[in-house]
């Protein structure tokens, strides 16, 4: 294990990046856990937008999202992904790069059975990342979906969860004289044991 301060201190990176993101829940104004999730098209152009990170499992980090969007059609193709959590006012981020794998199961069932109404009629009705007429159509798409799915509308088939099982995990925290603190955390496959390294800002 590199040699560490005391922010860094921990023996698994699941642990380490949770801790963080409660800290970042009471000092955030909006959405601690958003991530920049970055993705690449079938020609390597890469494509970056943000998005919410709902799970941190023991090995994994989960999101949700439309399959057919240009996102879910990139990491369905690749099986690749990276993203970052950046918090401003704790100086700190997490940088993750690693395998992608869907979550299509129960555990998607149930998330999108806490989202409220509108938001899963709103899965249903939007064909995301298509062009679209109108916000009036999306309203009406949405109204259409509504009349045909009623009040407890089950999970779409072309939406559900990724999730991203990382081979490298870095944390940043701000330093002074852009002196910054930074440790990766690296393993060759999913199930390989991690190595730690500190490196230069």
């Amino acid at each position: 294990m590199a040699e560490q301060t005391d922010i860094f201190d921990a023996t698994d990176p699941f642990v380490l990046t949770r801790r963080w993101l409660a800290e970042a829940d009471g000092a955030e104004l909006n959405d601690p856990n958003a991530i920049a999730l970055a993705t690449a098209d079938s020609e390597g152009l890469p494509n970056v937008r943000m998005v919410l990170l709902k799970d941190i499992e023991d090995d994994a980090f989960v999101f949700y999202t439309n399959y057919d969007s240009a996102k879910g059609q990139e990491l369905s193709a690749s099986g690749k992904a990276a993203f970052v959590m950046h918090w401003k006012s704790l100086r700190r981020q997490v940088r993750v790069r690693g395998l992608v794998e869907r979550e299509d199961g129960q555990k998607a069932d149930e998330y999108y059975g806490s989202r409220s109404l509108k938001s899963r009629l709103g899965a249903w009705a939007s064909r995301q990342s298509r062009p679209l007429e109108s916000r009036a159509s999306l309203m009406a798409d949405v109204a259409r979906e509504g009349v045909r799915h009623g009040t407890d509308p089950a999970r779409p088939p072309f939406w559900g969860g990724f999730r991203i099982r990382p081979l490298e995990i870095e944390f940043w925290a701000d330093g002074a004289f852009r002196l910054h603190d930074r440790f990766r955390w690296t393993r060759p496959e999913a199930s390989a044991d991690w190595t730690v390294q500190r490196l230069y800002p």
